[in-house]
């Protein structure tokens, strides 16, 4: 029970309980809402409106008429994630999503980490208060313009029967997971080549996180809410991997000690 509770694949749902269950968090989600609401509302039901149906009448080639409608589905609100997360960068999000990410940090123990990259203000009344300028480049997830060409790839393999959606929501969920942990690698301070070494030990970790980070993301109107909580998600896996790995390096058997930051 205690494996299944840390699995990778939990982050992006317990995110969504973290934030709910602390109020801290919600100014970040105050200044976005309603942009972002009318933002996903318009995008999702121009999709659906007009693209729609004409591919359930394309799949139903392939798939026949039941399985069309729900592939197709998948396929416009798959559409419909990839430009409303474009859009949704291009209104400077990722700022917000940085703030929601270091605040989890700060609140869960991580004060020390967050502070080799931004000014911090120990005195402040919360997390979120406590964040000043950031002293480095400060950017949770970096554009990928592969991700969106592999993205766009991938969408035709929603055409393939019963196996398609599953499989197109895997592959993006492999190339998606490690992005939300490039902020950690950031404050980490980790070389491409150090990053890659990472990521190589725990790639089936970052894939199931990708990949429910992505289901997340499907639901209509709610996918920008989705990314705020995902960033929170993000961040508490980060405090659980720095915990295990305080505790590896406070172990005397290793001869090593860490502290972190106590004020």
């Amino acid at each position: 029970m205690a494996m299944l509770s840390e699995a990778s694949l939990l982050y992006p749902l317990k995110g969504i309980v973290y934030f709910a269950g602390h109020p801290f968090l919600y100014p970040l989600l105050r200044a976005r809402l309603l942009p972002s609401l009318l933002l996903s509302i318009f995008v999702f039901a121009t999709l659906f409106i007009w693209t729609y149906l004409p591919q359930v009448a394309f799949l139903t080639i392939f798939h026949g008429r039941r399985l069309a409608w729900i592939n197709g589905a998948f396929l416009v609100l798959g559409e419909g994630a990839a430009i409303t997360a474009l859009l949704f960068e291009a209104f400077f999000v990722d700022e917000t999503l940085v703030d929601v990410f270091d605040a989890t940090l700060i609140n869960e123990g991580c004060r020390g980490l967050v502070a080799t990259s931004r000014i911090l203000h120990p005195e402040a009344s919360s997390p979120i208060k406590e964040l000043g300028k950031p002293t480095t480049s400060a950017v949770y997830s970096p554009f990928s313009l592969r991700q969106i060409i592999e993205f766009i790839v991938f969408l035709p393999l929603n055409f393939i029967p019963v196996a398609g959606t599953p499989m197109f929501l895997i592959l993006t969920g492999y190339r998606a997971g490690p992005l939300h942990h490039w902020r950690y690698f950031r404050l980490m301070g980790f070389s491409k080549k150090e990053r890659n070494a990472y990521l190589a030990k725990r790639k089936i970790q970052y894939t199931w996180f990708g990949v429910v980070a992505l289901l997340l993301q499907l639901i209509p109107v709610l996918s920008m809410l989705f990314l705020l909580t995902t960033a929170a998600g993000s961040a508490l896996w980060v405090a659980r991997l720095e915990e295990k790995r305080r505790s590896t390096l406070n172990d005397p058997g290793t001869g090593a000690h860490y502290e972190d930051d106590p004020s």
